[in-house]
């Protein structure tokens, strides 16, 4: 018999694989959306906000957060795993160009790692 810790867990676990899916799918269709011609693109970027806005209620009402760090500057203690961070010295100035997975934050702390692409800041 499955124990409730274990099914809130699993759930939990399937709420955070659908967000970060879902994350992943509204920025493609973002980028499509923003190929489209003004007067076009309005009513679709309407409906992805209301679709972002739906996926941040289910995740706040379970006590989840997605955090996007990109733009910022890169930290090695930063809760994400850089792909490229072997492209860089060691006194290289990082930023978080793109996130190509968000952070999930919960209650109790981190609930999973994002991923991200790093760039060099250029003085």
């Amino acid at each position: 018999m499955i124990q409730g810790t274990e099914v809130d867990n699993q759930l939990e676990q399937s709420l955070i694989d659908i967000a970060v899916e879902s994350w992943r799918f509204s920025r493609l269709f973002g980028k499509v959306v923003s190929k489209l011609d003004a007067g076009e693109s309005g009513r679709y970027i309407n409906q992805l906000r209301y679709f972002q806005k739906k996926v941040e209620e289910s995740l706040d009402s379970n006590g989840l957060k997605l955090v996007n760090v990109e733009g910022q500057p890169y930290d090695a203690g930063m809760a994400a795993s850089a792909l490229n961070l072997g492209d860089f010295g060691p006194d290289d100035v990082l930023l978080v160009d793109q996130m190509l997975e968000p952070i999930i934050m919960g209650s109790h702390g981190l609930r999973k790692e994002g991923t991200v692409m790093l760039r060099k800041v250029e003085a």
